[in-house]
């Protein structure tokens, strides 16, 4: 079970500090471009120490193809909340919508055909 669920948790590390990397300077706009880009840079550094062990671990349970999968619905995850409670904008039903579009799309590629 923890091969499972290895990379999941390490995906899910990862896509926080790159929600942050590529959002977070967003509260920050009064600061210089160049800062940010250096501070984001240093943050994604941390991004990768996560991300690319668990597609290293996750290959051996999962295809390429389900491990992006698994990315893109838990970034879709983290970056709702992200959105709500650091940058404090609303959640539209709109958005819920196209995520479950998404979600569904979990489905067809996780399905034995």
């Amino acid at each position: 079970m923890f091969r499972h669920l290895a990379p999941v948790i390490l995906l899910t590390i990862s896509n926080v500090f790159m929600t942050f990397a590529w959002y977070g300077h967003l509260k920050h706009k009064s600061t210089a471009l160049w800062i940010v880009i250096l501070i984001s840079w240093g943050i994604a550094f941390f991004e990768y120490c996560f991300q690319v062990p668990a597609n290293r671990i996750g290959h051996g349970v999962y295809n390429a193809a389900q491990l992006k999968t698994i990315q893109e619905v838990i970034t879709l995850i983290v970056f709702s909340f992200f959105s709500v409670l650091y940058l404090k904008e609303e959640f539209k039903w709109n958005y819920l919508v196209g995520f479950l579009f998404i979600i569904l799309a979990v489905f067809f590629i996780f399905k034995k055909w």
